[in-house]
């Protein structure tokens, strides 16, 4: 099935690069995701068991709601009509603190189908602010996709924390993917305004000891970043851990003219004899 929300940087075209990765019994695996965002490897695997994580609370939220109250969510976002003074004043009623979770669920579900480019971005305050987007008839509720998550998200703890938690969560013989922030590439290319606390070289480092560790206690893992420098001098030189290098679509920048292809790689501890290819 396809995910519910729209989300910059998904990984919808790479879902058949990552998969050839995996291993061969992956179906039968316990699955987790620490970098969840609009899950749409999870939504095509349909793992049996497992954790997603996410740092961003409001979208975790939104899961939850979609996992415990997916009737009285579709009800509630189906009330918000589709023009612009209604964007801003959702948007508004988004950022005030201490909002009912269903009701923020429903409010970041339709802000997701409307705004600009289906981004999530935050300011230095944490408020959204991503402004109106421009759609002929544009389906905010998609009931059908979100009856079907909902289904498929009760069988995973759903979790809201640093990714890190993953090391004292996941056991032997488990499957991780990870999707971090990508490293930029340029300066020009930095986009880690998803959290106010962005996700520095500092960081990336850190996810390097996580998988490391993970590894030593028999834990699967694939991640996806940016053919950055800095990304491959960390990895490349580590034993039992390979990169692929693979073409993704680039869709994030605003002109349609600038868009195309990019390489990204894929790092992976899974060894070559136990994966699918």
């Amino acid at each position: 099935m396809k995910p519910i929300l729209k989300w910059a940087g998904g990984k919808g075209t790479l879902i058949p690069h990552i998969l050839k990765l995996f291993p061969l019994n992956y179906k039968s695996l316990t699955y987790h995701e620490p970098f969840f965002g609009g899950g749409a490897l999870f939504f095509k695997i349909r793992p049996r068991s497992g954790s997603i994580n996410d740092i961003n609370t409001k979208l975790m939220n939104f899961y939850r709601s979609v996992r415990d109250n997916p009737d009285e969510l579709i009800s509630q976002a189906q009330q918000y009509e589709y023009d612009k003074g209604t964007y801003y004043m959702l948007r508004d009623r988004f950022n005030q603190p201490h909002v009912p979770e269903l009701e923020q669920s429903a409010f970041f579900l339709y802000l997701n189908k409307t705004s600009f480019n289906g981004l999530y971005r935050v300011n230095s305050k944490g408020n959204f602010n991503v402004p109106f987007g421009r759609y002929k008839n544009p389906t905010i509720v998609p009931k059908k996709t979100i009856l079907a998550a909902s289904k498929i998200l009760k069988k995973v703890d759903i979790r809201n924390e640093d990714f890190s938690y993953i090391v004292g969560y996941a056991k032997k013989g488990d499957l991780c993917y990870f999707d971090p922030p990508y490293q930029p590439v340029s300066e020009t290319a930095n986009f880690t305004s998803y959290s106010v606390k962005g996700f520095s070289l500092a960081e990336q480092r850190r996810l390097l000891d996580v998988c490391l560790d993970l590894s030593a206690n028999g834990v699967y893992w694939v991640l996806s970043n940016s053919f950055a420098d800095p990304i491959r001098e960390l990895y490349q030189d580590i034993k039992n851990i390979q990169m692929t290098v693979i073409q993704a679509p680039r869709s994030i920048s605003s002109k349609a003219s600038t868009r195309g292809s990019t390489n990204e790689i894929l790092i992976t501890n899974v060894p070559e004899q136990q994966r699918i290819v």
